[in-house]
C-alpha cells in the first residue's frame, strides 16, 4: 500500500519530494500505463490548484488520452493543435499563464485558466505529454516548469 503525503514549505522540496515518490512508483513496473496512472494520482495528490492532471500518449502521431485525476477530457489531439499538441509537435514545454489567450487553445474543460504541459522524450522520440491544468491564471511558475522537467525525464526512462 502507499500512503504518500508530500508537504513542503518551498517548492523545490516538494519537487524533490515528488520525484522521491514518483521513482518509488514506478520502480521495476514495465507497464507504461500503470505508470501513468500512479503518476496522474500522486501528483494529483500533491500539487494545489489543479483541476487535471494526466497524459497524453503519442499514438500514431496523435495525442490520445491516458491516464488522467480531474474531469472528462478530450480524447485526441493532433500535434500542432492547442497547447497539448504544441507540446508535441515542437517537443518543447508550454508554459501559458492564460490558456484563453493562447491560439488554437482547445478548451477541454473551461474551467482551465492556465497550463503547463511537458513532453517526455525518450530517443528523441515522443512518448507522451505531461498535461497540468489549473483553474487559476498564472498558477505555473518556473519552479513548476522544473520539477515536472525532472518528472518528464523519470518517466522517459520507464514508458
Amino acid at each position: 500500500m502507499y500512503d504518500f503525503k508530500i508537504a513542503a514549505a518551498d517548492k523545490a522540496t516538494l519537487y524533490r519530494d515528488l520525484q522521491s515518490a514518483v521513482e518509488g512508483l514506478t520502480a521495476g513496473e514495465p507497464d507504461a500505463i500503470a505508470n501513468m496512472a500512479n503518476v496522474a494520482a500522486v501528483i494529483w495528490e500533491t500539487l494545489p490548484d489543479l483541476n487535471w492532471a494526466g497524459f497524453y500518449r503519442n499514438v500514431g502521431g496523435e495525442l490520445v488520452l491516458g491516464p488522467f485525476q480531474g474531469r472528462p477530457a478530450c480524447i485526441r489531439i493532433p500535434f500542432g493543435q492547442g497547447v497539448c499538441g504544441a507540446a508535441a509537435e515542437t517537443l518543447q514545454v508550454q508554459r501559458v499563464e492564460d490558456v484563453h489567450a493562447f491560439p488554437g487553445h482547445i478548451a477541454c474543460d473551461a474551467a482551465s485558466a492556465s497550463e503547463l504541459v511537458v513532453p517526455i522524450v525518450r530517443d528523441g522520440k515522443l512518448l507522451a505529454v505531461l498535461d497540468l491544468d489549473s483553474p487559476e491564471k498564472a498558477r505555473f511558475t518556473a519552479e513548476d516548469e522544473a520539477g515536472c522537467i525532472k518528472i518528464a525525464e523519470l518517466l522517459a526512462r520507464v514508458l
